[in-house]
């Protein structure tokens, strides 16, 4: 493990923060989705939320474990696709952070040899390609597509949008309590969305990094990149890959500061603040850099900000 006051930042590269250009205004929606589409109606109530587990990071703001009651509502039973998200920019000529920007970051190990070569690399995450050209349907850049991964998440879109497309499809992004409690799958304090082990009885549950990170990846759970956003078995509420396979956009704004002498009621983060929360971890989290794939973890990135692992899903009112 690295150091655990590590800041957020190395799960997920930031994609220029302020040096871009201002986030356009999310379209109006032209044809918007029934809000209760593909999505599960959850109860609500009180639930811990958070987490003092040993093997989380105290710098991420994880803990402490503090009740939060939240009323119903529903939320997607899986992430955006790459189809639906089709239809939204077929529907609306929605143009991507990452496409006006003019380019996103792309795991080098995905890249051929042309585009790895020059590509600018973060210091501290050097594995990450700044790769001009790539975006949500050309994941790998020039040359890459998706026609065979309608099904799995659509990555390289930011929270801009993430909330743009919420807006179409007449749903939101969830808050981070939302995504938590959704996430649990009714289970309290539980490592990860089915209890406390990994690989119960060998048994792969979700799309990580298996291997040396970032050297080799074995690919045991089946998936060396991306997934079908229905693969593996859903938790306890019928939600699919809430750990592992991309990160996922919340609603609020990052703060490592959370009361926790009284219940929080339906808490929807600070008022002002620069990044916004990712919650789940992806398909680049190993245990020995960072496992953020645990169900209580959580990063944050500029809302700009776009990369091969990122997307997310949406929640409605009840």
């Amino acid at each position: 493990m690295t150091d655990p006051t590590a800041p957020a930042r190395c799960c997920m590269p930031s994609g220029g923060g302020t040096a871009t250009p201002a986030p356009p205004t999310p379209p109006s929606p032209r044809r918007t989705a029934a809000a209760d589409d593909g999505t599960v109606l959850l109860p609500g109530g009180e639930f811990l939320m958070g987490t003092d587990d040993a093997e989380g990071f105290p710098g991420d703001g994880e803990g402490p474990v503090r009740p939060v009651r939240l009323d119903p509502f529903r939320i997607d039973v899986h992430a955006v696709t790459n189809d639906r998200f089709a239809e939204f920019v077929a529907d609306t000529g929605h143009r991507t952070d990452a496409e006006r920007i003019g380019w996103s970051y792309v795991f080098a190990a995905f890249l051929p040899a042309g585009l790895r070569r020059g590509a600018p690399r973060p210091e501290r995450t050097p594995w990450w390609c700044g790769v001009r050209g790539a975006v949500w349907n050309r994941p790998e850049g020039p040359g890459s597509g998706v026609e065979e991964r309608g099904d799995h998440p659509v990555v390289h879109v930011s929270w801009n949008d993430a909330a743009a497309y919420a807006s179409w499809a007449g749903k939101r992004l969830p808050t981070e309590a939302e995504w938590e409690y959704a996430a649990r799958g009714g289970l309290e304090q539980a490592r990860y969305p089915w209890g406390d082990e990994l690989d119960p009885a060998g048994e792969y549950r979700c799309n990580i990094w298996r291997g040396t990170f970032p050297a080799r990846n074995t690919a045991l759970d089946g998936h060396r990149g991306t997934a079908p956003v229905d693969a593996f078995e859903p938790n306890g509420f019928g939600l699919y890959n809430t750990s592992g396979n991309v990160w996922e956009w919340c609603a609020d704004r990052w703060t490592t500061d959370h009361p926790a002498e009284r219940p929080l009621v339906n808490p929807t983060g600070p008022a002002a603040g620069a990044e916004r929360v990712i919650r789940g971890g992806s398909h680049m989290c190993h245990r020995s850099y960072c496992n953020r794939y645990r169900v209580a973890a959580r990063t944050a990135n500029s809302p700009d900000s776009s990369s091969g692992h990122a997307g997310f899903r949406c929640a409605a009112d009840a």
